[in-house]
């Protein structure tokens, strides 16, 4: 039975993509999950794999073409290693037993890069396990990013036994990323629960069953704690080797998986992508891969300097140690709870650190007058959320006027590559959200595109998904510059560190009123009562210097004490 090609989705926000480069022609053969056809959206290049093995019979959509998700682009005939069903997504498998074999997970338990990118419940959907006879349908920890290994289980939502509908949040889960809530892939009985809350595994671990019997493990269902044998177990093992040392080239016949943006380094630089060792999931060689070989560090290597406690140049080897001193005596305890780290409190302190290492901070703290804001605010506030459905707050208010002050100054809006500077096309304005359980920053895309109205909701948008656990992997990701309120708790200002790999954040603080000198059009100096709100610039001194910093807050400042925009 001929089995149709679509075009994937390849993430929520994600309606259409153009189909840049045919990897087969037709009347070709090819083996289900060997690459067919690259496409290129705003989010990602990626190769596309065959959904069945057999023979490409008919190509319906040239190179160069933009089409819908899940537009047929092409058919694969029969083939000795075919594999029944149309490759429809997952969200159009509900209530379809063909859709349901499609959805079926591959023979080798290997995760595709279409799914790898798809969003969390569309690829747990995709990869659910669906045995015969009634055994269950497998739940995977998802992939929430594409330089994402693992995720921590925080939290069961149900429990053995309990009924639940498909897209229904089944669990929730940490990663380096994001706090997300996973959706069930089908509809049915959790029959058993593999990974308890609290740890932690590889993406593609089965983590729970759906359905079947109680207790019955399909044949993708190895122990979590087995995790060594998933496939992402190779590549873990690969980033902490040098990329001199890295595997013989591949053998012949066999594709290296590489987005065409890896490909395209490795012919500029003449790099053998059979001579690395790729860190992506099952083995995809990353551009962190291929950019660490070239500059002649190891392929990827996410984990932290170790800091010892001996000062740079002290010799650490056992002849030449110097006896260490006496042990003090052991003290007891304080007393009190020792509770250990959550995953995103972690990672939260690891980025910290990071970014102190990283980038010399530099920062500047202006005193704004918001009185007239303040003054427009209370005037409108009633009125604007009756008309628009959104509280009047000051944030849009102090977006905006960043905004402003970036497109005049792409410098504080730029990020350091290697050696080179960056300068962003677009202004992607991340928000920092306080969580009971740690803090988050979503991005919201293209600011520079959106009027005031667009800009407040925005902000109430990404703050309530936040704190509901509702954002996909992509809103917490591609930020060129970050907000972070901390004002709201009393403080006067803040220094805050950047939110790496950005070369700066604003630190807002409390707003308040002082008497302050003010100087009317006669040049007569006069005491009154204005609102007052310190705003801090912290910087990358690398990349900015203070008389960009400066100049960047003197029209920020500017832009918010003559404030003179239609508020909508």
């Amino acid at each position: 039975m001929p089995t149709d090609v679509i075009m994937p989705q390849m993430g929520e926000s994600i309606t259409e993509g153009t189909l840049t480069k045919w990897l087969k022609k037709v009347g070709d053969k090819v083996d289900r999950d060997e690459p067919l056809f690259e496409i290129s959206t705003d989010k990602v290049d990626a190769e596309i794999p065959s959904p069945a093995g057999g023979t490409l019979q008919e190509i319906k959509i040239a190179e160069g073409t933009t089409v819908q998700i899940n537009t047929v682009v092409a058919v694969i005939g029969d083939g000795a290693t075919g594999s029944k069903g149309a490759a429809a997504p997952a969200k159009a498998a509900s209530g379809s037993a063909s859709a349901q074999e499609t959805a079926a997970k591959p023979a080798d338990d290997s995760v595709t890069p279409a799914a790898a990118n798809a969003p969390a419940a569309e690829r747990a959907a995709e990869s659910a396990a669906s045995s015969g006879g009634g055994a269950g349908t497998d739940v995977l920890m998802p992939q929430m990013g594409e330089s994402i290994t693992e995720g921590t289980i925080t939290k069961w939502l149900k429990q053995v036994g309990e009924k639940v509908e498909r897209d229904e949040p089944l669990f929730e889960i940490s990663t380096d990323k994001v706090d997300a809530e996973i959706p069930s892939p089908v509809a049915g009985t959790v029959s058993e629960i593999k990974v308890q809350a609290g740890e932690t595994v590889a993406i593609n671990t089965v983590v729970a069953v759906i359905g079947g019997a109680a207790g019955s493990v399909g044949k993708a269902a190895a122990p979590a704690k087995a995790a060594a044998a998933t496939p992402q177990a190779p590549a873990a093992a690969a980033t902490a080797t040098p990329a001199a040392s890295a595997p013989a080239a591949a053998s012949a016949g066999e594709r290296v998986r590489s987005s065409p943006l890896v490909r395209k380094i490795a012919k500029d630089n003449n790099v053998d992508l059979g001579q690395l060792a790729g860190s992506g999931s099952g083995g995809r060689i990353t551009k962190q891969d291929i950019m660490g070989h070239l500059e002649g560090a190891p392929a990827t290597s996410s984990a932290p300097t170790k800091v010892s406690g001996a000062r740079p140049g002290t010799p650490t080897s056992a002849g030449s140690a110097k006896p260490a001193p006496p042990a003090a005596p052991a003290s007891a305890p304080l007393p009190g709870e020792l509770v250990p780290m959550t995953k995103m409190r972690a990672i939260i302190a690891k980025r910290m650190v990071e970014s102190k290492q990283t980038s010399p901070h530099v920062h500047t703290v202006f005193k704004v007058d918001m009185t007239r804001i303040v003054r427009l605010r209370e005037k409108e506030k009633s009125k604007y959320e009756q008309r628009n459905g959104v509280k009047l707050t000051f944030m849009p208010f102090i977006t905006r006027a960043a905004i402003m002050a970036l497109r005049k100054h792409p410098v504080v809006n730029a990020s350091i590559e290697g050696d080179a500077i960056r300068y962003n096309k677009n202004i992607n304005i991340g928000i920092a959200v306080a969580l009971e359980w740690g803090l988050i920053v979503p991005v919201i895309k293209q600011a520079e595109e959106r009027n005031f109205l667009g800009v407040a909701r925005a902000i109430v948008d990404v703050a309530e998904r936040a704190r509901g656990k509702k954002l996909a992997a992509d809103e917490i990701s591609g930020g060129t510059f970050t907000l972070t309120n901390s004002g709201i708790f009393g403080e006067q200002f803040g220094m805050p560190i950047i939110n790496q790999p950005q070369s700066a954040i604003l630190g807002i603080g409390g707003l308040g009123k002082e008497a302050v000198v003010v100087t009317d059009k006669d040049g007569a100096d006069s005491i009154a009562i204005r609102s007052i709100q310190h705003l801090t610039l912290g910087f990358d001194h690398r990349i900015v210097d203070g008389a960009d910093a400066g100049k960047f807050m003197s029209d920020f400042k500017a832009y918010l004490e003559n404030w003179n925009e239609d508020i909508g």
